[in-house]
């Protein structure tokens, strides 16, 4: 019953969050990466601001932020990086890596499949994520029952 109950609630937020992925898109594809310690920290350091701020379908920033808006945001105003979008689009857009790769600054993506992203969060470290989800801008483990992470990719 357990498992039914776990699995029943993972499939709900895989919806939920299905329903609130964003779909804006954009044109600029500028490269780099959080690739040393000071970028990571001038990065993580604006993504830190934001703690607390409220979750908002589509947002990007002026008082909220879905989960690509954040990530977005915390690129543009840091190392001046545009990433596109949606978790989907920085997905493609991104440069696999394997989870014993990972770096911290590299994206998380979550979904059903590679083809289906509907949440993506910023590495920080320790097996922890600082992401915008429904209880707004927070840290928390990238390895939960109610994330199914898909792939992680490095902004290059």
């Amino acid at each position: 019953m357990k498992k039914f109950i776990t699995k029943t609630a993972v499939t709900f937020m895989a919806f939920t969050s299905l329903l609130f992925a964003g779909a804006a898109v954009s044109s600029n594809n500028n490269s780099a990466h959080a690739d040393t310690i000071q970028q990571f920290d001038t990065v993580y350091s604006v993504a830190k601001a934001q703690l607390g701020t409220p979750y908002v379908y589509g947002a990007s920033g002026n008082g909220g932020f879905d989960c690509s808006g954040f990530t977005s945001y915390i690129y543009k105003n840091s190392l001046g990086i545009t990433l596109p979008r949606t978790a989907q689009e920085q997905y493609n857009a991104s440069t696999k890596v394997s989870r014993s790769n990972l770096q911290k600054g590299d994206l998380v993506f979550f979904g059903a499949t590679k083809s289906s992203i509907f949440h993506v969060g910023m590495y920080i470290g320790g097996g922890k994520m600082i992401d915008a989800q429904n209880r707004g801008v927070i840290r928390e483990k990238i390895h939960t029952p109610w994330w199914h992470v898909v792939g992680y990719g490095r902004v290059a």
